[in-house]
């Protein structure tokens, strides 16, 4: 297999992931949090983003760390 398609069903694999973990946030966290944050954070969109923009940072982190780099 070519290195782009590699990297493209790796892509698509944390992206799964990603869905399944932004279903269980959604699910668990979120109203975990609306109940305990003030009523300004309670918006569900500022709880939406900052949860997409930690995902997106962790899967990064991830895919950074597993990749080799080239010399």
């Amino acid at each position: 297999m070519g290195e782009r398609f590699k990297i493209f069903v790796f892509v698509a694999i944390l992206g799964f992931f990603a869905g399944v973990i932004a279903d269980l946030a959604s699910t668990y966290a979120i109203p975990a949090l609306v109940a305990v944050l003030p009523a300004f954070f309670q918006a569900r969109y500022l709880l939406s983003g900052f949860a997409g923009a930690c995902l997106t940072l962790l899967l990064v982190s991830v895919w950074a760390y597993i990749v080799p780099q080239e010399k």
